[in-house]
């Protein structure tokens, strides 16, 4: 790509134009902004680049980093959100910090009041840098016109490189309206940070064969790192190679399909029972791009206790972390992948470690009552599922139940197609990270499948998927609760409701001994989802009855802008299996 001085020569700009020319260079097409006063000038830039930058204005900031989130997991890419001082900047503060533990490329760039008045508590002034301090990657307060282009070429180089994740630029009022002669060749001014991606050595990769070759019960156990890296085909070359069984993380499912022989699907609290024994059975486990979550693991002395592990990670910090690693390799997992698949040889014999796994499938599979008469949450997802494996979609969620049946019951077969809050678990994560999937990739199908109260968190991302023609679906499993908070009263407090239900405060559910019957539903809902939807201009109906949910489904697909799709399940559903917090596997709970 030209650079730019190549492209305009040596110029006089100002601070905020010189900020979105960056954004230019840097490939950015879409960006979510909502203006304030403090980032009055950086907006007028975005209009001087309408030709170049398309500008989304969300209805809440936090929106709007989601959104962008939806942009940077679908594509790989970094995506740029923008917020004024004070409250908007604050209000992306859980955006930030929810790609922070997801790992995921993000720029946020905040408005802040003129530098002679920082310090002050000047209207609108919250101290962003130090703020976000320890929930961002890197982290700048811009003071000077002249130190711009470079802030931003670092920028962009830190989210992206390594380990990816999120980056904070703060641009007082003053710099974004001075002026400089603007040096488009800027060095970067990194110091201690490794530019340089690490590699695994060719013995490291020699060690890896040799274990693999060994071993009588493996099994790989893959992560949203191997999806950073761009490793998939690398990945299923090595599954292709060694036919070793295959489980991943909530954030490396699509990895590899989940319709395949060798696919264990999800392991953890609420993943597969057989990917869960069959990790508990092994005897070498190969981590790759994972970082041994609690939600994974339970008791970590517990998790693999008779396995070998092989543990590959880009980034250091993570190795002997959690769990130590006999083989700990510091490497972009793609690399490691490839050299590996070089030299690999598959296991002497472990066909009976296969055929255990895939009997350990038949036998535990993840399964609902089919002979209900009503809508499950997990027959929903499975016909939606059903419905959309001969197109390109992809699926957002919020964060509960809802979530992990997503997780269970959807057939991935590709990585980026599966978009979820994981580390952070933020509610109100699956419409506005739809929002951004739709600008990036306009002609797919993109369904939100949500649950009413994370729905409810940023249902005001409705009104720009109207006005932005993002047409995206919402499956909205409506079940009037807080369902996995009542899924842990259910289990652990003796059925008490604390503060779950989601409706009029004089229903029975609302205090007190919950409702435990078998597929117990709410029938007076509140509130009415069909009209705020098609308040907001959205297409919207709700279903109650199996034998129309397909039907509905099929309505909302074709739909030829956002859609609203309420549908009527219990919330006496519990999601299973389930392994209590903390605990091992042979405490899994199955019904």
């Amino acid at each position: 790509m030209a650079t730019a001085e190549t492209k305009r020569g040596t110029e006089v700009m100002t601070g905020a134009d010189i900020l979105v020319q960056s954004l230019v260079d840097h490939g950015v097409e879409v960006i979510f902004a909502y203006p304030g006063g403090c980032s009055m000038p950086m907006h007028q830039a975005l209009t001087r680049q309408s030709a170049n930058i398309r500008t989304i204005l969300p209805r809440h900031e936090q929106g709007g980093g989601f959104a962008s989130q939806g942009m940077a997991r679908s594509t790989g890419k970094p995506a740029v959100v923008m917020a004024t001082s004070g409250p908007g900047a604050t209000n992306l503060v859980t955006a930030i910090a929810d790609a922070k533990l997801d790992s995921i490329p993000l720029i946020a760039i905040t408005g802040q009041v003129p530098t002679p008045v920082i310090g002050t508590d000047a209207f609108q002034e919250t101290p962003m840098v130090e703020v976000c301090r320890s929930i961002t990657k890197h982290h700048y307060l811009v003071t000077s016109v002249n130190d711009v282009a470079r802030v931003m070429k670092e920028a962009f180089h830190v989210a992206t490189t390594g380990r990816p994740g999120p980056v904070l630029v703060d641009m007082p009022k003053d710099v974004q309206m001075d002026k400089c002669s603007v040096d488009w060749e800027v060095a970067m001014n990194l110091p201690g940070y490794r530019t340089k991606t690490p590699t695994a050595h060719p013995e490291q990769i020699r060690q890896i064969a040799a274990a693999i070759k060994h071993s009588k019960r493996p099994i790989l156990y893959c992560g949203g790192g191997v999806i950073a890296s761009e490793g998939s085909e690398e990945l299923r070359t090595l599954i292709d190679k060694t036919g070793i069984p295959t489980t991943m993380t909530v954030m490396g499912l699509g990895l590899y399909p989940n319709d395949s022989e060798l696919s264990l699907d999800m392991l953890g609290m609420h993943g597969a029972a057989y990917a869960n024994y069959a990790v508990r059975d092994c005897d070498l486990l190969i981590a790759l791009g994972v970082r041994f979550d609690d939600r994974v693991t339970g008791k970590l002395e517990a998790f693999a206790k008779n396995a070998k592990i092989i543990h590959v990670d880009i980034d250091a910090s993570e190795l002997n972390k959690n769990k130590i690693a006999h083989i700990p390799v510091c490497s972009d997992v793609k690399y490691a992948l490839t050299e590996l698949n070089k030299i690999v040889e598959p296991p002497e014999d472990i066909s009976d470690w296969v055929k255990n796994c895939k009997q350990l499938k038949q036998k535990f599979p993840f399964a609902y009552d089919e002979s209900f008469d009503g809508i499950l949450q997990q027959h929903a997802i499975r016909e939606l599922s059903n419905l959309t494996q001969d197109r390109e979609t992809f699926i957002t969620v919020g964060v509960g139940q809802h979530q992990m049946w997503a997780a269970q019951f959807y057939n991935f077969r590709k990585p980026r197609q599966w978009l979820s809050s994981s580390g952070l678990g933020t509610m109100g994560f699956g419409l506005p990270a739809a929002m951004g999937v739709q600008a990036a990739n306009p002609n797919a199908l993109v369904v939100d499948i949500d649950g009413d109260g994370s729905f409810q968190m940023n249902i005001q991302e409705l009104a720009t998927l109207y006005c932005e023609k993002l047409p995206v679906k919402v499956l909205l499993l409506n079940n009037q609760h807080l369902g996995m908070v009542v899924q842990w009263e259910d289990r652990f407090e003796n059925s008490n409701r604390a503060h779950t239900y989601l409706g009029p405060i004089d229903h029975e559910e609302a205090s007190g001994k919950g409702v435990t019957d078998s597929h117990a539903i709410v029938e007076d809902r509140y509130p009415n989802f069909v009209d705020i939807a098609k308040g907001y201009g959205c297409g919207a109906a709700t279903v109650s009855k199996k034998q129309d949910l397909r039907g509905a489904l099929e309505e909302m697909i074709k739909y030829p802008g956002p859609f609203v799709l309420d549908v009527m399940v219990p919330y006496q559903e519990h999601v299973l299996p389930m392994i209590p917090g903390g605990k091992t596997v042979d405490d899994m709970l199955l019904k």
